[in-house]
């Protein structure tokens, strides 16, 4: 079971791509967000020009810009590495996963219906997320007219020395007549849809790799954050025990845990609290601080010579005898 579980816990990342810091990766990935946030900017500046947007697309241009000022708002804080902002950032980058996720899938939907219908040459169905603004713009769906040839022929005008009549007509498109309706199966199975799913699918495993680093940079500003503040944890690993699960930072009476900050930190903590607070103290900046108070002297006196010394610096020795005592 103890092995299972090892296996199947939340990956904790302690580099971005194996040679960079966490701090470096999250600043990357969060400038990824604002370039990604700024066609929702753009896109609302479209509709300035006249241009008309579905619900659907509205809502996202919305969503991203809404998105873009959060993101604006929370990058300042990666280098302080405060707790609350930082672990705010990691769950708004996998909300934001899910959302953009939700968004792609509605409109390649929508243009894979929009493939088949231009090779059944019809209008995409009406009931597709966003068809008539593609529909629009696309320019290959709703022909005006069902012909894949046209021939032009001349001929001299009659009573013109100078001149030609010209006759247009059109061959029928023969595929028209055995083209089924639209339909999402027969835009995947295009040969030129096969690219785009596969870049989509792997855009969408890259994200999820993200999320993983945005979520170990946050853990490790949390737990940072607890041995810095609390002097009790500073002599943690002294004697060499296992590390136990780390306070709730935005606690009830804590510094970060007053007002309504205090009380979206403790939701946010609450959920995975195990993998926020929990866990041995396996990053390197744990480790560092555990080394400060381990020493690396070898034991050059008597037995107990350096146990008596850490008790002594500790406090926790035994009594000083009292000046009047003269040593026999």
């Amino acid at each position: 079971m103890g092995i299972l579980s090892r296996y199947m816990r939340v990956p904790r990342p302690r580099r971005f791509l194996y040679f960079m810091s966490l701090r470096t990766g999250v600043e990357m990935i969060s400038l990824s967000v604002v370039f990604n946030k700024l066609t929702g900017f753009f896109g609302l500046l479209a509709v300035l020009t006249g241009l008309r947007l579905s619900p659907l697309q509205l809502s996202m241009y919305i969503y991203c810009v809404g998105a873009l000022i959060l993101v604006a708002f929370l990058m300042p804080h990666i280098r302080k590495q405060s707790p609350f902002q930082c672990l705010a950032l990691a769950w708004f980058y996998a909300l934001d996963t899910i959302i953009n996720t939700a968004f792609t899938s509605a409109f390649a939907v929508t243009w894979f219906l929009a493939v088949s219908a231009d090779n059944a040459n019809q209008r995409i169905p009406s009931g597709a997320p966003g068809s008539s603004t593609i529909d629009d713009t696309a320019g290959f769906t709703s022909p005006q007219h069902n012909a894949s040839e046209a021939n032009v022929i001349t001929s001299p005008a009659a009573g013109a020395t100078t001149g030609q009549e010209a006759v247009a007509y059109a061959i029928a498109n023969s595929a028209a007549a055995t083209a089924s309706s639209p339909s999402l199966g027969h835009g995947v199975g295009i040969e030129e849809s096969i690219p785009s799913i596969v870049v989509v699918a792997f855009l969408t495993l890259v994200r999820v790799y993200f999320i993983f680093v945005v979520m170990a940079f946050a853990r490790q500003a949390l737990r940072q954050y607890m041995y810095t503040s609390s002097p009790a944890k500073l002599h943690l690993h002294t004697d060499g025990a296992a590390e136990t699960a780390a306070d709730n930072p935005f606690a009830v009476g804590s510094p970060e845990g007053a007002g309504w900050r205090g009380k979206l930190g403790r939701i946010m903590v609450k959920v995975g609290e195990n993998y926020w607070l929990g866990g041995q103290a396996d990053e390197a900046w744990a480790k560092g601080l555990d080394g400060r108070f381990k020493t690396t002297k070898t034991a050059g006196g008597p037995p107990g010579t350096l146990e008596r010394e850490r008790r002594a610096r500790s406090g926790t020795g035994p009594p000083v005898p009292p000046p009047n005592v003269v040593k026999a």
